[in-house]
């Protein structure tokens, strides 16, 4: 897609893509296999509560055993596309 080596600039060649010089630097992270287990245990509840938001899905995930932050939960609940009904 777009070569650092090649005669036309980045910034060209990201043009002609029509995408933002930035997303060819920026390099997204991999999920940690810790998140990626807290984001099973959310879904599992997301399909039994769909009504839950991050709130009370805090406080079920601590009846587990779970000590998560509201914001990690919302978070993660963004990156699934997971929202309450």
């Amino acid at each position: 897609m777009i070569d650092p080596e090649y005669d036309l600039p980045v910034k060209q060649q990201a043009e002609a893509l029509g995408i933002s010089r930035s997303s060819v630097y920026c390099q997204p992270r991999p999920v940690s296999a810790e998140d990626l287990w807290l984001m099973r245990q959310i879904d599992e509840l997301h399909l039994n509560y769909p009504f839950a938001g991050s709130r009370m899905l805090r406080d079920l995930l601590s009846h587990q055993g779970l000590e998560e932050g509201r914001r990690h939960i919302r978070t993660l609940m963004r990156k699934m596309c997971i929202e309450a009904i």
